[in-house]
């Protein structure tokens, strides 16, 4: 077995490499999401190690002694990070000429040519699923046995392997926890609207929505919710359990964990059984009685998108939602006792300044406990970059969707709504939400009666007011 390095390479201050789906950059809030699709390799090769750089705070002076010792070094990249990963792997190339490098992530399983030939110091890059793929390279199979990679051989030219199958025992894989207790810091990962310090992993991948804009299932996941058993996932957060006493709340970070609700309800029993506090990613459309069951047996929160107020917009990137279910199941929430972090996207196919009004109106009536505003962000891979390249809404000088500094940027425009007025629109949304006297007595009452909130609202507002001068710096 090759000794290997998984690597979430060092980038801006504060950007979160690890995120899933659209958010890879420096948010409005220092958040770092765990690096769990590095993690999930990890574990299938002995002797293995994981660096997730900025969460630690390192830089390439911390990485490169463990990069020197490398025989394969593995960078998890994306559309905003990939020209600084390269970078990182110029670096390393440099300080160690006979290491394979390889890529992985959304990025590389969609445009695996066009990496390749804009990264020389990588070896290969692993389309869709790359665990195993990972491990029979790191066997040190010839990369032409390997399937799901595209590669240089040894001529230099570049060949694309046929695809993998697509992974349909997730029992198969082993459980990320034992690389997190081996290499990471729980501490260092940190969710605005999740208790700290929290532990979140998998339990299925893919997801049955069709959402125009959503990265992973259009690229690596698809749309079959494949799933690990329930004894499966408790075994695992009984192992979270007993190597790390101080997790204060455990997160599922599937797409959407509500898409099979039996086996949800299944899991949450077993989760009440244990003690645990928890949270998932959920759509806007669960039924009342599930919902009671899931906070009856620990849930504290849900994670939903809810990206618009406007019905056409929604119907636009094919979110299969109504706004008036999505009001109904929000009241329900509230009516429980569950908390609600909503997300919502501005600058979406079909956004006007008349909409933007009503999503923001939208959000203030549903009212969810805290919300996070993103930009509509085109990866490659998905629907809605073909069609913003189609229509003539992206330009290339924002094709890599952040700036300079790591801030995610509006790379959308549209002949009635421009780059700066969707940009603007976000710190708009912010402060009409947060801006009011009924939310901040909510948020004044929650800090008066926890010590450990106030220092962390206090620490966030600071953050949050840091976040909107960088972005009028920009």
């Amino acid at each position: 077995m090759m000794k290997t390095l998984f690597l979430q390479p060092p980038s801006f201050d504060g950007f979160d490499g690890g995120a899933g789906s659209r958010y890879q950059a420096k948010r409005e809030i220092r958040s770092f999401w765990f690096p769990t699709w590095l993690a999930q390799p990890a574990a299938l090769i002995p002797g293995s190690k994981l660096i997730d750089a900025p969460p630690a705070g390192l830089a390439m002076a911390d990485v490169l002694p463990h990069a020197r010792e490398a025989e394969l070094v593995i960078i998890h990249t994306s559309t905003p990070s990939f020209a600084n990963d390269v970078k990182v792997a110029e670096r390393i190339k440099a300080e160690n000429p006979g290491v394979k490098i390889g890529f992985i992530g959304a990025k590389v399983a969609v445009q695996a040519q066009e990496s390749l030939e804009r990264a020389a110091p990588v070896d290969f890059v692993a389309r869709n699923e790359f665990d195993f793929t990972i491990k029979e390279i790191a066997e040190g199979r010839d990369f032409a046995e390997v399937d799901g990679i595209s590669y240089r051989d040894g001529a230099g030219a570049i060949v694309h392997n046929k695809d993998r199958t697509i992974l349909e025992d997730m029992d198969s894989l082993p459980f990320v926890t034992d690389v997190y207790k081996r290499d990471l810091k729980i501490e260092d990962y940190f969710i605005g609207y999740l208790m700290h310090p929290y532990v979140s992993l998998y339990t299925g991948r893919g997801c049955k929505s069709r959402c125009t804009f959503c990265l992973w299932p259009q690229t690596v996941g698809g749309h079959r919710y494949r799933t690990r058993s329930v004894e499966h996932v408790i075994a695992e957060v009984r192992q979270i359990k007993a190597d790390f006493p101080q997790m204060r709340e455990l997160f599922f970070d599937d797409d959407t964990f509500t898409d099979n609700l039996p086996r949800a309800e299944a899991i949450a029993r077993e989760l009440g059984k244990l003690g645990v506090t928890w949270s998932c990613n959920a759509k806007a459309n669960v039924p009342r009685d599930t919902l009671k069951i899931l906070r009856d047996n620990g849930l504290r929160l849900l994670l939903v998108g809810y990206e618009s107020g406007n019905q056409q917009i929604l119907h636009n990137i094919k979110k299969g939602m109504r706004i008036e279910v999505a009001k109904k199941f929000t009241r329900d929430c509230h009516d429980l006792g569950i908390k609600i972090h909503g997300t919502f996207i501005l600058g979406l196919p079909g956004e006007t300044q008349e909409t933007i009004r009503e999503t923001i109106e939208f959000a203030k009536e549903i009212n969810p406990h805290t919300i996070q505003v993103s930009l509509a962000a085109p990866y490659p891979g998905t629907f809605l970059y073909d069609q913003a390249v189609e229509n003539g809404w992206l330009d290339i000088a924002n094709a890599e969707l952040i700036d300079d500094h790591g801030i995610q940027i509006a790379p959308l425009h549209y002949p009635h709504l421009t780059h700066t007025e969707i940009f603007d629109s976000v710190e708009t949304f912010y402060k009409k939400f947060y801006f009011r006297a009924p939310k901040i007595a909510a948020i004044v009452n929650e800090m008066i009666r926890s010590p450990q909130m106030m220092k962390r609202r206090l620490r966030e507002g600071v953050e949050f007011f840091q976040f909107l001068r960088e972005r009028h710096a920009a």
